[in-house]
């Protein structure tokens, strides 16, 4: 269902403004390009009718960005159920690795090298706990995030961290049982901090730009460094479903615009500072737009990675040694799988809703009659077409 206010009119009304005041990349109008004509005739569809009453129904195509607030429930339904098929039954631990705001520039400046600098900085700081805490090889789920709650460009790593792990002799460990944390928060902050900027540091140097950010470096030197852990959570299917809440999210909602008018766009967001209460936050319109760019991933940038025991592939995970009561566990996750589910039937259990029965009657089967071809119109305008038309 269309919320009253969507991202798409957002870029429409003030993506010309954005482009006549700030350089964009080739991406970034692509993006903004696809989110406006996403579930439009401009994309084509087809026509529905019903069997038994007639009802006619017009389904436009979605651009399927992974950026557009309209393409991603489905893809977060479907990628929550195929992980619980392959999570391991034990406690886990979700862990937030957040970079101060200092480093913002370097981030801006090359968003793929410094994301991936960030994963592995996480994963080297996990696994070398791993090892030095309880002599094992664990793993980790991570999802990236960029935005804070009002747009601001605030990167941060979500994880999720089984407690078990290979030993060095290859055996099965459960580990973390002695308290409600799996590490010491601040051994974990300071170690982070600096095998990230130590990598950050070697990574610039290597493309002769050390001296452009040094001084954003040695500010995040001298700065605390905050990693947010919470408790055991014990079963894995509350786990996954816990982690897709972040994986498929993209910087603004759809659900979250509350306005647009007179220039301005207003939103909800979380103030943290004050008990974590929502509240309306108004932004100009360009501003609110140029926000949501900041956020564009770069071309083929892998924003969810498996480590450890999760980067192998589920029959390695189902070979792993448990006790019998988690065996049958994932003995019936197994069978679970069995026959294998169309498209279709998975959509339906996972949401609920049949798009192949009648809105109206709730009885006949939709059946398409035509198909509504592409509008053949001009490519989303580059950032010279935008400056000829202000």
């Amino acid at each position: 269902m269309r919320t009253r206010f969507e991202l798409a009119d957002a870029v429409n009304f003030f993506s010309a403004g954005l482009v006549a005041t700030t350089r964009l990349s080739s991406l970034q109008l692509k993006v903004l390009g696809k989110i406006s004509q996403c579930r439009t005739a401009v994309l084509g569809g087809h026509e529905e009718a019903c069997e038994d009453c007639g009802a006619v129904r017009y389904s436009y195509n979605s651009c399927g960005d992974r950026h557009c607030p309209k393409c991603q429930a489905a893809r977060q339904a479907f990628w929550i159920d195929d992980l619980i098929q392959n999570t391991l039954p034990v406690k886990h631990y979700h862990i937030v690795f957040t970079v101060p705001h200092h480093l913002n520039a370097v981030c801006l400046h090359n968003q793929k090298m410094y994301y991936d600098l960030l994963f592995d900085a996480v994963w080297n700081t996990l696994r070398s706990f791993g090892y030095s805490h309880f002599g094992t090889e664990t793993g980790a789920v991570c999802v990236l995030h960029t935005w804070g709650q009002n747009l601001s460009l605030h990167p941060h790593i979500h994880c999720i961290v089984p407690a078990a792990g290979y030993t060095l002799d290859g055996q099965w460990k459960n580990i973390g049982h002695t308290g409600n944390y799996l590490y010491p928060v601040h051994q974990l902050s300071e170690a982070f901090k600096g095998k990230f900027l130590d990598s950050l540091k070697r990574a610039l140097r290597k493309k002769n730009e050390l001296s452009l950010f040094n001084d954003k470096v040695q500010q995040a030197y001298r700065s605390p460094w905050v990693v947010h852990s919470e408790p055991s959570m014990a079963s894995a299917e509350h786990v996954v479903r816990y982690l897709g809440q972040y994986t498929h999210r993209v910087a603004i909602t759809n659900q979250r615009i509350l306005n647009i008018t007179d220039g301005k766009v207003t939103f909800i967001a979380k103030d943290y500072r004050d008990r974590a209460i929502k509240k309306p936050v108004t932004l100009d319109g360009v501003e609110f737009l140029r926000r949501f760019t900041l956020h564009i991933l770069p071309k083929r940038f892998v924003k969810i990675r498996r480590f450890g025991i999760y980067n192998h592939t589920a029959k390695r995970n189902l070979d792993l040694q448990f006790t019998p009561e988690e065996k049958l566990d994932m003995d019936m996750l197994i069978k679970r799988q069995q026959p294998p589910e169309t498209n279709l039937q998975k959509f339906v259990r996972l949401t609920g809703i049949n798009p192949c029965i009648c809105p109206v009657c709730k009885t006949g089967r939709m059946v398409v009659v035509r198909e509504l071809p592409r509008i053949r119109s001009p490519d989303w305008p580059s950032q010279r077409d935008f400056s000829n038309l202000c």
